[in-house]
């Protein structure tokens, strides 16, 4: 089926709220497009309304996870004005990432660069394949990838940031999980099971600390040492008082699983 026909981002989910976002373009390499980010956008403010979601898992079909913007479609509008609100537009979505009071999982099969690499750095967590490869390569076509290096930066250390930055140069996945860009990296034909079990180990954990300790994990990053001691003792102090905490800490005392888990 041709990308003209298939929709452009497959969304699927399970009976456990998993659910599956998987870029579908792959003639194109899953290009972040005007379309694709509107895509995206949508299927993200609906998993945020769903009461029953637990996991997101980001995917993509074809010989690439995600080749960044559609440069084409940015050199048929040569315009500061829609630029600006091109990036406006990636930004919010990367935003409603973090916003996402649940893990998001990048499942990284190939080549993630530019916007595509920016993509993985802001997802919670990141499996890839050892076939994988990584890049922030805008400089090669002279456009600094200035907004994928906010998502690279929070995620390696700068000096490493700057040097895919400054050159363009990619690394592969091993490269990529000594810099801490990814968590795991496997054989791309273990990708799905290595994926599925962290998904797994994740759903055995109750909804509402995960939310509560997402939100604060990177609110606290960006402020202050103590100001992110006051908002993490807050953080547990109203997580402790909850039914969730109360009930698995009483399975602990009475040597028991807690009854969230089922």
């Amino acid at each position: 089926m041709s990308d003209l026909i298939a929709p452009i981002l497959l969304h699927t989910s399970d009976v456990r709220g998993v659910h599956t976002l998987t870029l579908n373009t792959p003639r194109c390499f899953n290009v972040l497009s005007e379309a694709m980010l509107s895509a995206l956008q949508v299927a993200l403010e609906q998993i945020a309304a769903d009461p029953q979601a637990r996991v997101v898992v980001m995917a993509a079909e074809g010989r690439a996870f995600c080749a960044g913007h559609d440069l084409k479609e940015m050199r048929a509008h040569p315009e500061l004005a829609y630029y600006q609100a091109l990036f406006a537009r990636c930004s919010k979505l990367m935003l409603a990432i973090r916003a996402l009071e649940l893990p998001v999982i990048a499942r990284v099969h190939a080549l993630a660069t530019a916007a595509g690499c920016q993509l993985v750095a802001q997802c919670d967590l990141a499996v890839a394949a050892e076939s994988a490869c990584f890049g922030v390569n805008g400089i090669d076509v002279g456009l600094f990838c200035a907004t994928p290096g906010v998502a690279l930066s929070r995620n390696i250390l700068p000096k490493q940031a700057m040097e895919m930055l400054l050159t363009g140069d990619f690394i592969d996945a091993a490269e990529a999980k000594a810099r801490g860009l990814v968590n795991r990296v496997v054989p791309v034909e273990a990708l799905d099971a290595e994926v599925a079990a962290l998904v797994n180990r994740i759903l055995q954990k109750p909804r509402e600390a995960i939310a509560m300790g997402k939100t604060l994990f990177y609110r606290q990053l960006e402020t202050g040492l103590a100001a992110a001691y006051q908002m993490a003792g807050q953080t547990m102090a109203c997580n402790m008082a909850g039914a969730v905490a109360q009930e698995g800490v009483q399975a602990f005392i009475d040597k028991r699983p807690p009854a969230w888990r089922g």
